[in-house]
């Protein structure tokens, strides 16, 4: 009886999963709060040229520069490593290959971010 089946009803419960929409809302998200950070780098560095180490230590010492500096590191990783995950979903098509990317994508982006992070902080701190 399967024969006389609508397609429709044979592909219900098939198709997507329904999970793309965070993500794409994530990618958007994270990319609109980067152009205000972006901005507010693009000032900072502006304000700090011809300054020297102490000068851009005590700009960063600042809690909001150091919030700003902080936030742009955490947003710029997480917004590549959402970018890097859809390239690798649409074009690896080997399932061991394409885990093994993500969890080395994730792992880098966990990594260069609280590196990043630490840095700031001591600096900001005088660590």
């Amino acid at each position: 009886m399967t024969g006389l089946r609508n397609p429709l009803e044979r592909a219900h419960n098939h198709g997507s999963a329904g999970d793309g929409v965070g993500h794409w809302w994530a990618q958007r998200f994270s990319a609109m709060l980067l152009v205000v950070l972006t901005a507010w780098l693009v000032w900072a560095l502006t304000a700090l040229v011809g300054a020297d180490h102490a000068a851009a230590t005590a700009f960063l010492a600042h809690p909001f520069h150091a919030t700003m500096a902080i936030l742009f590191v955490a947003t710029g990783f997480y917004h590549g490593q959402l970018g890097l995950q859809v390239v690798v979903e649409d074009y690896v098509h080997h399932r061991a290959l394409e885990v093994a990317l993500m969890v080395t994508i994730k792992a880098l982006a966990i990594f260069g971010g609280l590196l990043a992070v630490l840095a700031i902080l001591k600096l900001a701190l005088g660590v």
